[in-house]
């Protein structure tokens, strides 16, 4: 898959192995699903080539080149949990860099967006990308993190750590 990032101050498609291998600045997007305080995690399948079996937010991932963000955060939590007719609402953009194991690192623009419901979903986990689902209370979650770092991705980390209030704050 090739993935939009900037190479020389161009965007342009890489290979997305590529893109982690060198570091490259690339387009991505990540989607939390929020029921009232509670986050819907995911923990990424062990077949993952970057931080296989770490918790991670609903969704993330990168778009197709010329992919609208709003429409790859819906195809994404469709392919990844089978979650279909979530209306997402655009939160943030956020930039960070971080090393995910086996000398890959992500260097990611990324689109953030929710997606609110009043009650439990229909979650059907694509095996090959998820392992495992669950809902945990956001100051639960930030419990947990501090405690347990190693337990959760690079970009969940500095997501609470550094932008929770653009994501998860009123004004957004």
């Amino acid at each position: 898959m090739r993935i939009p990032a900037w190479v020389n101050g161009t965007l342009t498609p890489v290979d997305k192995l590529e893109v982690h291998q060198k570091g490259l600045r690339h387009k991505a997007v990540s989607v939390f699903v929020l029921r009232g305080d509670d986050i819907l995690l995911q923990r990424r399948a062990l077949g993952k080539y970057h931080t296989p079996g770490l918790w991670a937010n609903t969704c993330c991932t990168h778009p197709h080149w010329n992919e609208a963000p709003e429409d790859c955060a819906r195809r994404r939590l469709q392919e990844e949990l089978g979650i279909t007719g979530l209306e997402t609402e655009y939160r943030h953009r956020l930039e960070y860099r971080a090393d995910v194991g086996g000398g890959l690192t992500e260097h990611e623009l990324v689109d953030v967006f929710v997606a609110r419901v009043t009650q439990d979903i229909a979650v059907s986990p694509d095996p090959d990308e998820v392992m495992e689902t669950r809902w945990i209370d956001y100051h639960d979650l930030r419990g947990e993190v501090a405690r347990h770092p190693d337990r959760f991705t690079p970009w969940l980390r500095i997501y609470l750590d550094r932008h929770a209030e653009e994501i998860f704050g009123p004004g957004g």
